[in-house]
């Protein structure tokens, strides 16, 4: 088994012993990775008690014209090179071995384990050998016998029925893997919080305005205790991405709560959609299914920001290079914080010093296209002494996720199980159906689009919002109260100038 991007593929290690001078070849299209598995194997089979053979080897991995990398193959390999000298009787053709090699003959835990167990099973395979550390995550993919292997001697053992080896059981999180912040933690800001009910309800994009300290990166960390519980296929998908990079464990192999990603501002264009010569997902994916949250969103430089422009609106990122193509999932709502100025406090105290031209240099990195893919911008205050000295407890997570899961159910039972996920899915189709306006609030919608220059895109993405109002209001359609209140969030005057 073998990985491409974040997709696992069938490797067959063919094996041969041929007579001739003593030599060990792996072709295939191996990378260094690959290769280097010759000394490992080599040692391994002789720590292990097993004979190496003296004879010419070449193995082939299957199909050879597509390039492999990694460490995966060592186990394959070693099975075939003592299967094919007579040392090792192996399963039938549905078992298949995944694992790298210590020089000692111990296993060592592989990245990617889930992709390539989803592959293992697509493929036909029934019996699936993994490293010990590796078999929590490979029991995921279901309908696998997974066998965890602390070393080749115990393989061996349990191949000549002299010490059974016993599938590992299906891994269930615990209670402890779905702690998260609580909004219960946050005082005031009661207008942030129900923009950030209305982003959860709909998935929508949201961007934070305000000063220093006032609870803009608090707020963002506890969005994913209101959006709803992860479906199994997008558990699954979330974690296919985390998997290839190395980031899931024997502990949490898989991802029971929704991403919630934060890159530093000084992440590169390539590091945010991901790249390399040989590609790799980048943090809008790693993002897939839940949050990127963008703190001090005009330190980012421009080319990592531009590059969110086309998966905020198709959902994934297709990355071209000279050694091929790969396409990697990115559908993930986008909150982002900023200040209004380099100092932070334009508009709100006399603090500010910045001039007229070094707020507009400031904000200059924020392109006009980019502004208009997001539907909720909300100011965030400072908290005056009352707020926060305030002992009254405020309204925990699970009462917001209650109405957010009662949205998403109107929403779900609308859309149908081939329709959108949320309503900042909907394409043209839904938005004529289910946002349809009446006459008051066409005249609504016509004032703000001559006052407020809205494009096309803004004019969508109002609608969205207004009918995910309307689905927190319980109602059937668009009012215009709900079109009001979606007016309201758009972005300031300093940012549309």
């Amino acid at each position: 088994l073998g990985l491409s991007g974040i997709s696992g593929y069938e490797v067959r290690a063919e094996c041969d012993l041929s007579a001739g001078l003593p030599a060990f070849e792996i072709v295939g299209l191996p990378d260094a990775a690959v290769k280097e598995a010759r000394d490992r194997v080599r040692a391994a089979i002789k720590n292990c008690g097993f004979t190496f053979p003296v004879s010419r080897i070449t193995v082939n991995l299957a199909p050879a014209n597509q390039r492999k990398g990694g460490t995966v193959y060592d186990l394959p390999i070693l099975a075939g090179i003592l299967a094919a000298g007579g040392q090792l009787r192996l399963d039938g053709p549905d078992s298949a071995y995944v694992g790298e090699l210590s020089l000692s003959g111990s296993l060592r835990p592989v990245v990617g384990m889930l992709p390539m167990a989803l592959a293992a099973r697509r493929a036909g395979i029934k019996r699936l050998y993994v490293p010990a550390p590796s078999a929590a995550e490979a029991t995921l993919a279901g309908g696998l016998e997974v066998y965890p292997v602390e070393s080749v001697g115990q393989l061996a053992a349990h191949l000549r029925g002299e010490a059974h080896l016993e599938p590992a059981a299906a891994w269930t999180p615990g209670p402890d893997d779905f702690a998260c912040p609580d909004f219960a933690d946050v005082k005031g800001q009661e207008n942030v919080k129900r923009a950030l009910e209305i982003a959860a309800a709909g998935g929508h994009n949201l961007c934070m305005v305000g000063p220093p300290g006032s609870g803009k990166s608090m707020l963002a960390r506890r969005l994913p205790s209101i959006l709803p519980d992860l479906t199994r296929r997008e558990a699954l998908e979330a974690t296919e991405v985390h998997s290839v990079l190395g980031l899931t464990t024997s502990e949490h192999p898989l991802l029971v709560r929704r991403p919630f990603r934060s890159p530093h501002h000084t992440v590169s264009a390539m590091g945010m959609a991901g790249g390399g010569s040989s590609p790799r997902p980048g943090e809008i994916s790693l993002a897939h299914n839940g949050v990127l949250f963008l703190d001090e969103l005009p330190e980012f430089s421009k080319e990592a920001l531009e590059t969110l422009r086309q998966p905020l609106e198709d959902g994934r990122v297709q990355i071209s290079r000279v050694s091929g193509t790969a396409v990697f999932p990115a559908r993930f709502m986008l909150v982002c914080a900023m200040n209004p100025c380099k100092c932070g406090w334009y508009g709100y105290s006399d603090r500010c010093r910045c001039s007229p031209q070094a707020v507009e240099k400031y904000l200059s990195r924020l392109s006009g296209p980019l502004l208009d893919r997001i539907d909720l911008f909300v100011e965030v205050p400072p908290l005056d002494f009352d707020a926060l000295s305030r002992r009254t407890p405020a309204e925990p997570s699970a009462a917001i996720k209650a109405r957010v899961d009662g949205a998403r159910a109107v929403q779900a039972a609308r859309f149908g199980p081939g329709g959108p996920a949320c309503n900042d899915q909907m394409g043209p189709a839904e938005l004529s159906r289910f946002c349809a306006l009446d006459d008051a609030c066409r005249a609504v919608m016509k004032g703000a689009f001559d006052r407020m220059g809205l494009t096309a895109r803004s004019y969508d993405r109002i609608l969205r919002v207004a009918r995910t109002i309307a689905d927190l209001d319980g109602a059937g359609a668009v009012a215009v109260e709900h079109l009001a209140e979606a007016l309201q969030y758009r972005p300031p005057e300093y940012l549309r100038r």
